[in-house]
């Protein structure tokens, strides 16, 4: 459309679309005033890219692959020449991208093969090309305009063709209210009239963040927050869609008391029960899926134990680090044998690599195709975010 000064404003997506000089054709009509002389303008939010193209044909799947490894497992059905670009933005609470992809199969990584997992959902917008996941219970189809819900901690592969797709990065831990909407959505697509507002949303959200500042980014997560609310949430008139939630805010404390509670030695199903006030029969069901309450939390706490052994910065022994999380020295070297199919001492030594750490890293230091990965991480591990002073409540 036009405005009456002429100015041309698409409402479509277009990737070469630059707000910042949307801006200064409004400055120049008239349209909106520029700031008072002498005030100090906040910095833009940092955007980090990422391209192929700027690395010798042989090389560029393995560098793409490389860049989804923390996340996923990618392979092409044809060594051909490969193009992949990212553009990334770190929201402070939330990842946000911009991504082009040759045609490419995906999986999620077993259990036992991922020494840290992150679990994160992902919201994907499809611009062009198609998507396929199928999941344990289902397969289902992503298209262009409609939002897509991935989970990363669930087992889960497919196939995309040449495609362009917006992808919302969003922790577990960003906002508990969520936790059972998206829980409860994960593996859908948001085909519904709320669900479009969603893809308005996201595709606005591109189009803002090349000129956004740092310090509205606060403003930005409790936005985002609430549009998810809006958007994801099912109706839930029905007593199975309320008995879902339900149970998947169950699911989502217990979760988090475990977490919290990984060096206690008195953290037990009793101790989740009397949390949670709920009966024995019941939390069992909760934790069915993933073997019992005492095997979840075993893995919980063997996982807290593998990040902080391939952690370079931890001088602490072995067995220091085992007795913190409730294990004796044997038992130790038996269950992480058992869940990772090799020894402690090989993650010390630095002959498995665990999650990498990124804590005290800045992204634009960083290889470009090792951001997203340690992005992602952050998020996971609660890290400071480094456009972002602080967190939306």
């Amino acid at each position: 459309m036009s405005t009456d000064n002429g100015v041309s404003i698409s409402p479509a997506f277009d990737p070469g679309f630059n707000p910042g000089v949307l801006h200064s054709r409004l400055l120049r009509a008239g349209m909106v005033s520029p700031p008072p002389v002498g005030t100090a303008t906040p910095p833009s939010v940092a955007t980090y890219t990422f391209s192929t193209d700027d690395l010798p044909v042989a090389e560029r799947f393995d560098a793409w692959r490389g860049s989804f490894a923390p996340m996923l497992d990618v392979t092409q059905d044809a060594r051909t020449d490969f193009q992949g670009s990212q553009i990334l933005w770190d929201l402070g609470g939330l990842g946000f991208s911009r991504i082009k992809t040759g045609a490419l199969r995906f999986s999620s990584y077993p259990g036992h093969v991922r020494c840290h997992p992150l679990d994160h959902w992902v919201m994907t917008l499809l611009l062009s090309g198609q998507c396929t996941t199928t999941t344990e219970r289902a397969t289902f189809q992503g298209r262009p305009g409609i939002v897509q819900i991935h989970s990363l901690g669930q087992p889960y592969h497919g196939t995309v063709s040449d495609s362009e797709m917006l992808m919302l990065w969003v922790p577990r831990d960003f906002c508990r209210d969520m936790a059972r909407i998206l829980d409860a959505a994960e593996f859908t697509t948001l085909d519904t009239a709320m669900g479009r507002m969603f893809t308005s949303f996201m595709i606005g959200l591109a189009h803002q963040l090349t000129c956004m500042r740092v310090d509205e980014l606060p403003r930005l997560m409790s936005a985002t927050r609430d549009m998810i609310l809006a958007c994801v949430a099912p109706p839930g008139d029905s007593r199975e869609e309320e008995g879902d939630a339900i149970s998947g805010g169950l699911q989502e404390r217990a979760r988090q008391f475990v977490q919290i509670n990984l060096f206690n030695p008195r953290l037990s199903a009793k101790l989740l029960m009397r949390e949670l006030a709920v009966s024995r029969t019941r939390l069992y069901r909760l934790f069915e899926p993933a073997g019992g309450v005492n095997r979840y939390i075993q893995h919980r706490r063997l996982l807290d134990a593998h990040s902080a052994l391939a952690n370079p910065s931890e001088q602490r022994r072995i067995l220091e680090i085992a007795e913190q999380r409730c294990f004796d020295s044997a038992d130790f070297s038996r269950a992480f044998k058992r869940e990772f199919g090799y020894s402690p001492s090989e993650v010390r030594k630095g002959q498995r690599i665990g999650s990498p750490n990124y804590a005290d890293a800045n992204l634009a230091s960083l290889p470009p195709e090792e951001r997203l990965g340690a992005l992602l991480w952050r998020l996971q591990n609660g890290a400071k975010s480094e456009t972002a002073p602080c967190a939306v409540s």
